[in-house]
């Protein structure tokens, strides 16, 4: 595998964490402490992972929606129910969307 094959080790590691996300989803569903249409988000933010791990330019969409969509539910906790910890979430996230935006990771995408 040559070099422009590998995905950046950033990339690598935001797929992970959609991995991670559709984990918390998922028992977040299992505990009801989300309607069960929560699966449709966890199936997606897996979706996401796998396709920018694949470095697919619909996986790198997908990634940056589903990103976009944890860090508005983080803003929407805190403002709801005045969790101060989400804040930390939502800025996490919003680095992670500033990092996919560079353009030197959309050159790496197919």
């Amino acid at each position: 595998m040559n070099e422009e094959d590998r995905p950046l080790p950033g990339v690598s590691a935001i797929g992970l964490y959609m991995f991670l996300l559709c984990l918390m989803w998922l028992l977040a569903v299992s505990r009801h402490q989300l309607p069960m249409a929560g699966l449709i988000f966890a199936a997606a933010f897996a979706m996401a992972g796998q396709g920018l791990l694949r470095q697919k330019r619909w996986g790198w969409a997908m990634t940056l929606a589903a990103i976009f969509l944890s860090m508005v539910h983080s803003l929407w906790l805190v403002a709801e129910y005045h969790k101060l910890l989400m804040l930390a979430l939502a800025a996490f996230d919003m680095m992670l969307f500033l990092y996919l935006i560079r353009p030197e990771v959309r050159e790496r995408l197919r």
